[in-house]
This record gives C-alpha cells, sequence and structure tokens, in this order.
C-alpha cells in the first residue's frame, strides 16, 4: 500500500516543528551563556515560516480531500484534529521564540502535550504527559507515528466492520425480495384456486336446479299416465 501524502507531508512538519523547539532550547542556552545567538534567531525564524506554509498546505489537501471524498468523514476529522494540535504548537513556538530565555524543558513539555488545553490561560504551565517524560525527541516523534498507525489500524478495523454489515444487509435485502416474490405467488394461487371454487360452487348449484325441475316433471308425468288409466278402466 502506497504511503499517503498528507500523512507524509504531516510527518515531515511534526519534524520542522520539533526542530525549532530544539532550536529555540539552543538559543536560550546561549543567551544563559552570553553567547551570540543571531545565526540561530535568523535559523528559528526561517523554520517558523517553512512550519506556516507547512501547516497552509496540509489545510488546503486535507479541504480538497474532504470535498472530493477522498477520505471518509471520519479520518478527515481525525485529520482536522491534528492540523489544529500543529496549529496550536506552532503559536506555542511563536511565542517562545518571542519570549527570550524560555525553560527548555518548558517549551518541550508544551509540545508533547499537544497543545493548550481548555480552561488554562498560560500554555507554558502545561505539563508533560508520563508516556514521554524522558524521552528524546525521535523518541516521542517514533511514538507519535505508532500512535498514527494504531489509529489507521483501528479506522481499518472499523471499515471493515461497516463493510460487512453493508453486505449483511445486501443480502437481507435479497432474501426480502425473494420473501416477496414467494408471497406474491402464493397470493396469485389463493386467488386461482378461489376463483376455481367460485365457479364449482355454481356449477353445483345449476345442477341442483336442474335436477329438482326434472323430477318435478317425472311427477307430473306418472300422474298423468295415472288419470288416463282410471279414465280408461272398465267399472261394473
Amino acid at each position: 500500500m502506497a504511503p499517503d501524502p498528507w500523512l507524509m507531508m504531516y510527518d515531515s512538519t511534526c519534524h520542522i516543528a520539533q526542530e525549532i523547539a530544539e532550536k529555540i532550547q539552543e538559543r536560550n542556552r546561549c543567551q544563559r551563556n552570553g553567547e551570540n545567538s543571531t545565526k540561530l534567531n535568523v535559523t528559528i525564524r526561517s523554520l517558523l515560516q517553512n512550519l506556516k506554509v507547512k501547516i497552509d498546505q496540509l489545510k488546503d489537501l486535507l479541504l480538497r480531500a474532504i470535498s472530493t471524498r477522498q477520505i471518509t468523514q471520519l479520518e478527515g476529522d481525525r485529520r482536522q484534529n491534528l492540523v489544529d494540535d500543529l496549529l496550536t504548537r506552532q503559536r506555542q513556538l511563536q511565542a517562545s521564540y518571542k519570549n527570550d530565555g524560555t525553560e527548555p524543558d518548558v517549551i518541550r513539555s508544551s509540545l508533547m502535550t499537544g497543545g493548550v488545553k481548555r480552561g488554562v490561560t498560560n500554555p507554558w504551565l502545561l505539563e508533560e504527559t508520563e508516556e514521554t517524560s524522558g524521552l528524546g525527541f525521535n523518541e516521542i516523534r517514533q511514538q507519535q507515528q505508532r500512535i498514527i498507525q494504531e489509529q489507521d489500524a483501528g479506522l481499518d478495523a472499523l471499515s471493515s466492520v461497516l463493510s460487512r454489515q453493508k453486505q449483511m444487509g445486501q443480502e437481507i435485502g435479497n432474501e426480502l425480495e425473494e420473501q416477496n416474490e414467494i408471497i406474491d405467488d402464493l397470493t396469485n394461487l389463493v386467488a386461482n384456486t378461489d376463483d376455481k371454487l367460485r365457479s364449482q360452487t355454481r356449477h353445483v348449484k345449476m345442477v341442483d336446479k336442474k335436477s329438482t325441475s326434472c323430477g318435478m316433471l317425472v311427477v307430473i308425468v306418472l300422474l298423468l299416465i295415472a288419470i288416463a288409466v282410471v279414465a280408461v278402466w272398465p267399472t261394473h
């Protein structure tokens, strides 16, 4: 399976953000030691500009992917959250760059916590999580990649479940159509049988009526014969 260009760009953008944090730490360390940090400031400004461009590209690509339905709505929401986290990191790094002398550990903690939490007015008061405590930037990046891979695996599993449910729904629909055809055939059979029963009933009534008429005719003929016999019988 070919790698997703958007995810590759996201990884590259995260790497830039981490590099900026490292440069800011180095800049602050130079300032505390009284060393010249002009060159580092120029590098940091260039990286911050590059970070902004990358985030804008991620936003545009994500919007295009969602509008053309290249990804699911669920995956679109997940990627939007990743972009929002990057925007928060960008603001934190920008603020850290302007705030000379910010403690390196605080910068690192703000990056690894994934952004400002609601209800916290100072983003630099955030504490680093236990999962990332003691890890280097490369290790944390690998951890983030593992988390993304696990999320992708979960989305694949969800997609598989939805696909099976769709298939089951189609099979149930086909079964219902077959059952409806059988019911229609039975309805037609019952209607035909009912018509035949009605026809046979009318036929029986007609035969019964004819039989009654013939019986009465025979009785009349016998009576006439009897009267004739009596009339011609000699009397003494």
